[in-house]
């Protein structure tokens, strides 16, 4: 074969597989059009009539046009209609006066974002964001704002993955990435290379959060000060703690001996130690929310053809009864009182 006949035929099998490229997408869009067209509507209200009520914020997660915006249903009826905003995150989080987001833009590469919106402020303010979006919290007072972006690697199971945990204080815009502060283990400064932090919670202080610290292939509920930037150890197995609103509980994910990727849900009474493992048969990834003092919320993914949709869930905090779904087709929620 010459070498213009192999050009040829090297030209013809390029076109054809950008033919087949170009089918696929079109089919992959009409089916998703489809989907979009044959998904049921949700009832829905506007958000004017939400947004100065106890509310949930989540986000949306129905097939349709709406598909990853900030939505809300009434604290007092999470089943109900929701409200649903023009704002589209990954990850979402909100206090009564403000929403923190994380998200993506897309174009030639993705690029991805964090911004906080501030009620009566016109524009949403960036944060700095450095990796994929992965957890997202405000303290309760709204001033201050922790994000949890992946570097490497794509989930918490992945190997050598790396993330890079970031609180912005709101009032000045200054940021402290708490790989800076100094870790202390059993009593003793440690600054092990392959350490590890995500998923704040903050306190009502203004200055205790708490936060997964990982290290020598163990991760560790933490103890943080902003004042003293330290962070202090305390218990092993533990990841992506959620602070109760009176201050006595901790709920995180944590594995025992199960496989990589296979956690569930416990909460701690910080005054005795004492931990409880909740009921649930299914890995929850996520960082948990308080529905109130005594039950939290939390995302799972959807199963068989709503693998795409995802559930929020609820359970008791102190181990009895079953998890049952609070809100379907949502996903990050976040509890406004």
């Amino acid at each position: 074969m010459s070498a213009r006949t192999r050009l040829v035929a090297l030209v013809v099998v390029c076109l054809l597989a950008l033919g087949g490229t170009a089918a696929y997408v079109l089919v992959a869009r009409d089916g998703q059009r489809q989907a979009e067209a044959a998904a049921p509507a949700l009832p829905a209200v506007s958000v004017a009539s939400l947004q100065d009520q106890p509310r949930i914020v989540f986000r949306n997660t129905a097939i349709g046009p709406d598909y990853g915006k900030v939505a809300m249903v009434p604290l007092s009826d999470p089943g109900g209609p929701r409200a649903v905003t023009g704002q589209s995150c990954d990850r979402v989080f909100a206090t009564s006066t403000r929403t923190l987001c994380l998200g993506s833009d897309g174009g030639a590469g993705t690029t991805w974002r964090a911004t906080v919106t501030t009620r009566g402020e016109a524009s949403p303010r960036r944060l700095p964001l450095t990796g994929t979006p992965s957890r997202a919290r405000l303290s309760r007072d709204g001033s201050h704002a922790a994000t949890t972006t992946f570097v490497a690697g794509d989930s918490y199971t992945a190997t050598g993955f790396s993330t890079r945990t970031v609180i912005t204080t709101l009032a000045d815009g200054s940021s402290s990435d708490l790989e800076d502060f100094r870790l202390v283990h059993r009593g003793r400064t440690v600054r092990p290379a392959d350490r590890n932090f995500w998923g704040v919670t903050f306190a009502a202080d203004g200055d205790t959060f708490y936060v997964t610290a990982s290290f020598g292939k163990q991760n560790w509920l933490a103890r943080g000060s902003l004042s003293r930037r330290t962070l202090t150890t305390l218990r092993a197995d533990a990841e992506c703690p959620s602070l109760s609103p009176d201050g006595t509980h901790v709920a995180y994910k944590k594995r025992q001996d199960r496989r990589a990727g296979d956690w569930r849900v416990a909460v701690l009474d910080l005054a005795s130690g004492r931990e409880t493992v909740l009921p649930g048969d299914r890995s929850v990834d996520d960082q948990v929310e308080w529905l109130d003092d005594r039950q939290l919320v939390y995302g799972l993914p959807g199963e068989g053809s709503r693998a795409a949709e995802t559930d929020v869930w609820v359970v008791a905090a102190d181990g009895t009864g079953q998890p049952r779904v609070l809100i379907e087709k949502a996903w990050s929620p976040a509890v406004v009182r």
